[in-house]
């Protein structure tokens, strides 16, 4: 099962607040054993949301909003890409995690859709552009 672990922003990751020596060490650390594990596919932090962009879609109108955006608490300060056996276990290795912030915070642990998902829509000719599309990037 794939999942994105989504490291929610605060005040302080908003703010440009870098963490601590401490922290990068202990996050390092966490990364390594997920690597270690099989478990890492995937992760980064991103920097505040000022230095971003968002491209609101209606209809064929395309309008691009520059960052800061509000409800810090709905933001995502980091991610990484995991591949676990079930949610449980996701949820067992956040709980592993060394607190990514310098305060109180939160992770999100979002399951990715697999191909079966869309079985109702999946036509051959879609399927055919999916796997093309996974054979190119599983190239680079």
């Amino acid at each position: 099962m794939r999942v994105m672990v989504l490291v929610k922003a605060t005040k302080d990751s908003e703010a440009g607040i870098m963490p601590s020596t401490e922290l990068m060490e202990a996050m390092g650390k966490f990364n390594e054993e997920l690597v270690n594990a099989g478990i890492m596919r995937a992760g980064d932090g991103l920097k505040p949301s000022s230095q971003g962009k968002r491209v609101a879609f209606d209809g064929s109108s395309r309008t691009v909003i520059d960052g800061p955006f509000a409800q810090t608490n709905e933001l995502v300060a980091g991610y990484w890409l995991w591949e676990v056996k079930d949610m449980a276990e996701a949820v067992e290795w956040v709980k592993r995690c060394p607190n990514p912030m310098l305060g109180p915070s939160e992770i999100e642990i979002r399951p990715f859709y697999e191909m079966a998902d869309f079985a109702e829509a999946m036509t051959p000719e879609v399927s055919e552009l999916h796997d093309r599309t996974s054979e190119k990037l599983a190239s680079r």
